[in-house]
């Protein structure tokens, strides 16, 4: 018989399942209404990104090795030719959710 330690450490974690699944599909929606005008397909963010490194490192959404940290840092006081998003624009929790998806913490 499992011990009731086990039982609880199970159940913990299956009812944080929704939850992960849950800060994806935001991070995805915030990014998308925030962020996606210039840097998903088409936009002219994803299209300097991809001139200035290589076309797979233009798509932010596609992109492996970003930190929560460094995307909060370019997005408050701008990179190039992306200027600094203010707090009017993009809140704390929002930039907290959004990097969080970026940086493949909360990616599905």
């Amino acid at each position: 018989m499992k011990s009731l330690k086990a039982i609880a450490g199970v159940l913990a974690a299956a009812a944080l399942l929704p939850l992960q699944a849950g800060a994806a599909e935001e991070g995805m929606a915030l990014f998308v209404e925030k962020c996606g005008m210039c840097h998903r397909a088409g936009g002219m963010g994803a299209g300097l990104l991809a001139r200035r490194n290589t076309p797979d490192k233009g798509l932010l959404e596609q992109r492996d090795g970003l930190t929560a940290e460094f995307i909060e840092t370019v997005i408050r006081t701008g990179l190039g030719n992306m200027p600094r998003i203010t707090r009017a624009e993009v809140s704390d929790a929002q930039l907290a959710i959004i990097s969080s998806y970026l940086s493949g913490k909360d990616k599905k």
